[in-house]
């Protein structure tokens, strides 16, 4: 009996740990967006908050375009262009992530080959890395999915189409559809004995909402001197919690909120050059 209740808390612990050692992807079906509504919108799912947008007549949400045309794969209300014109999807996220993957189809009709769509990746504004993907069955408005992945973090990509095929096709634009995202938060796992950090990253806090403390986290790739502070809505300084020469490494600290009213409160990593600001809830 000893023996199995041994052996049940072992495996107990082994899930707890797997749970919280390696993010789970959260999907972005976009059936909750509010239908027919052209971009900027702004959705949340799973604790993640992604902020759409886009370049020249953008995208708007919808159910079906032209003739009540829906790609394959394709559900509910997607991601769809709003002119002939090419516009690049830009999609901006409250934390870090390490994956992102996103349905997509171009209008194509009847090809033998397509279209090259390309995702680049950037953190707080400096370019991380890219990728393409060319549809694996060309047709009719192919569909197929395009990601990256990047270990060091992103917390935003444009989602952009690249170019045409190499082959003739007629009745074609550089537009492209969109639907089910999914994105996997960075989280911070065990890493390897003297491993160090590849870029200054700052961590969306955990939690969040809190009450009433929370534990932010951040990498710093070299030593830097670290100013992290925590501000209300006003702007009003309501806590320092870092000030001084850090070493490199993998680092948090716990943001006890004891004494201050619930709402909206903003921190901000400053490393060397890096500077990040991300918004934390206090709900009491």
């Amino acid at each position: 009996m000893y023996k199995h209740t041994i052996i049940l808390i072992i495996c107990l612990m082994t899930i707890f740990l797997s749970s919280n050692l390696f993010a789970q992807p959260v999907l972005f079906d976009f059936d909750s967006a509010p239908i027919h509504t052209s971009l900027p919108l702004t959705l949340t799912v799973g604790g993640i908050t992604a902020h759409f947008s886009a370049t020249g007549q953008g995208f708007s949400i919808q159910d079906y375009f032209g003739n009540n045309f829906v790609p394959i794969g394709f559900s509910g209300p997607f991601i769809c262009p709003n002119s002939i014109n090419a516009s690049d999807l830009l999609i901006h996220f409250d934390q870090t992530l390490t994956d992102f993957s996103i349905m997509y189809a171009p209008e194509e009709y009847g090809c033998d080959s397509s279209a090259t769509m390309r995702v680049t990746a950037y953190m707080s504004g400096s370019y991380v890395g890219t990728n393409t993907k060319i549809a694996s069955n060309p047709g009719t408005w192919p569909v197929d999915t395009l990601s990256c992945s990047f270990p060091q973090g992103f917390d935003s990509v444009v989602v952009h189409y690249d170019h045409a095929r190499p082959s003739g096709c007629s009745d074609w634009g550089p537009i492209f559809t969109a639907d089910n995202m999914r994105v996997t938060p960075f989280s911070v796992s065990v890493k390897s004995e003297g491993e160090l950090p590849v870029m200054f990253t700052s961590l969306q806090n955990f939690p969040n909402p809190f009450n009433p403390s929370t534990t932010i986290s951040y990498q710093l790739p070299a030593q830097s001197y670290v100013m992290l502070k925590v501000f209300d809505v006003l702007g009003r300084e309501v806590a320092t919690l870092v000030n001084g020469v850090e070493e490199p490494g993998y680092k948090s600290i716990q943001f006890d909120a004891n004494g201050l009213p619930s709402g909206i409160y903003f921190y901000r990593l400053q490393a060397g050059i890096y500077v990040d600001t991300k918004k934390l809830v206090l709900l009491r």
